[in-house]
């Protein structure tokens, strides 16, 4: 077992790597991947019932440890990143589809692999879970809700109907991983060890499926998507570190916050582009670049913010 849980950490540990060996792997063959996108939502809530089983109440109790820091983070979290991509879509210019799926990934909740950065990052990792917990719960309200205001001088938006998808895709899965794991507890700990390459195997998958998908739109805005993710990235780190420091929070408060801000569900993103925006595939693109640039960008961040610690 510990030779597989060391092939587990090494596949985490180069999570960014295998996103884009199989985003290259899906533009040159797209066909060994498209038949993946009918089952994008099923395979985000198995992400998700992952995430479930790996929770415990004790996550939900560090809100009452760090009450203040946690609505910061998450205030400005569902705050920053929509409002960046907004502005983005205006300075740029975005054409409709490429606008909808920036804004859509940005009023999407805090990412998955947040907690593990922030742990790399020598970041407060209780702070980072309690605030990815609160996020992820209120996402079925705050998601519909900001991406309808931003979202509605480009298209009809149907808020309601994107509740549901949210709740059966995000929250219901999480909500049935918590119940199993504290049904089973320790019992279920063994199987946990599996979890995290079943998650890597799925994102990949998922992001691998839309690049295919939309080969063709990628070679002609491809460039012009990455800069824009590259930029609503990089501020969602900047202005979140900011926000923290502007509470006057602890060093290890900010770089939990930066992270928990700059890192979103993309994977969210691209199960409500599949869903409601079938008709405009592309609208899936700008969730799925931002899952293979956070995943490089985030580690490298950690990284970075690890060494200064050290020194």
């Amino acid at each position: 077992m510990s030779a597989f849980i060391r092939f587990s950490q090494f596949i985490q540990k180069t999570f960014a790597l295998w996103v884009i060996l199989f985003a290259a792997i899906a533009m040159y063959q797209p066909s060994l991947f498209t038949w993946l996108l009918p089952f994008i939502p099923f395979i985000l809530g198995i992400i998700m019932f992952g995430m479930g089983m790996t929770m415990t109440l004790n996550d939900f109790k560090e809100v009452l440890r760090y009450p203040k820091a946690v609505w910061i983070g998450v205030f400005a979290h569902f705050l920053i990143m929509p409002l960046v991509a907004y502005a983005l879509c205006k300075i740029f210019a975005l054409p409709q589809e490429i606008a909808i799926g920036v804004l859509l990934v940005g009023c999407c909740p805090s990412g998955t692999a947040s907690n593990v950065i922030t742990y790399m990052a020598k970041g407060n990792t209780p702070l980072s879970v309690a605030c990815s917990c609160v996020s992820t719960c209120i996402a079925p309200i705050l998601t519909p809700a900001i991406f309808y205001l931003l979202a509605s001088e480009w298209i009809q938006i149907d808020a309601l109907s994107m509740f549901s998808s949210i709740l059966q895709v995000v929250l219901v899965p999480i909500i049935l991983g918590l119940i199993v794991r504290t049904i089973f507890k320790s019992k279920i700990d063994y199987y946990l060890q599996v979890m995290p390459i079943i998650s890597v195997v799925a994102i990949v998958s998922i992001v691998a499926a839309i690049i295919g998908g939309n080969k063709a739109q990628i070679l002609s805005s491809g460039a012009l998507i990455l800069m824009v993710v590259i930029l609503h990235n990089g501020f969602g780190y900047l202005f979140g570190y900011w926000a923290g420091r502007l509470f006057k929070l602890s060093y290890a408060d900010n770089k939990a916050i930066a992270i928990e801000v700059g890192m979103q569900n993309s994977g969210l993103g691209v199960a409500l582009a599949a869903v409601h925006f079938a008709a405009s595939p592309i609208t899936a693109v700008p969730s799925a670049i931002f899952s293979l640039w956070h995943n490089i960008s985030g580690p490298a961040l950690a990284t970075y913010w690890a060494s200064k610690q050290k020194k």
